[in-house]
């Protein structure tokens, strides 16, 4: 008798493709969010690796030329040697603007403490926009990080 059951199988029923179809749904509908905050994730993760690049760059620059408060663009780091070149902007945003990215040191005021710890903030400017502006490098968190860039008004007065 089980035999001549199995033998008449020929496929799935209406039925149960449909119960396939719906989970196949629902699990989609679960993994596509999950996977696009991911991705968001780790293009934030590659904006502060940059930023942390650059503040780097500028540490050395310091240690090499001196203290106070300095600014230096992107430009400016590579021209002189501090970074190979400059980082890519993760994503298909293009390059970060090299002249208008930049890092600001600042050293405190109060130079009787024997920790003086300088201030790295950071801004990194790309074609679409500006995704990181005036933070501090070392409190830097991926809320920090803008992915569609904010739109600076160039060029006018």
């Amino acid at each position: 008798m089980l035999k001549r059951y199995l033998k008449n199988e020929k496929g799935l029923t209406l039925i149960e493709l449909l119960v396939v179809i719906v989970i196949l749904g629902i699990i989609a509908a679960i993994a596509i969010p999950a996977i696009g905050s991911l991705i968001d994730n780790s293009k934030k993760d590659a904006h502060i690796a940059n930023a942390e690049q650059m503040a780097s760059a500028a540490r050395m620059a310091i240690a090499q030329d001196g203290e106070g408060t300095k600014t230096f663009t992107m430009d400016t780091l590579i021209s002189k040697g501090y970074l190979e070149g400059a980082p890519e902007s993760p994503g298909n945003s293009g390059a970060y603007k090299a002249d208008e990215s930049k890092v600001v040191v600042t050293f405190p005021a109060d130079t009787s403490t024997s920790k003086k710890s300088a201030v790295y903030t950071i801004t990194l400017v790309g074609a679409t926009g500006t995704y990181v502006s005036g933070v501090d490098v070392t409190a830097m968190t991926r809320d920090d990080v803008k992915l569609k860039g904010t739109i600076t008004n160039q060029g006018s007065n």
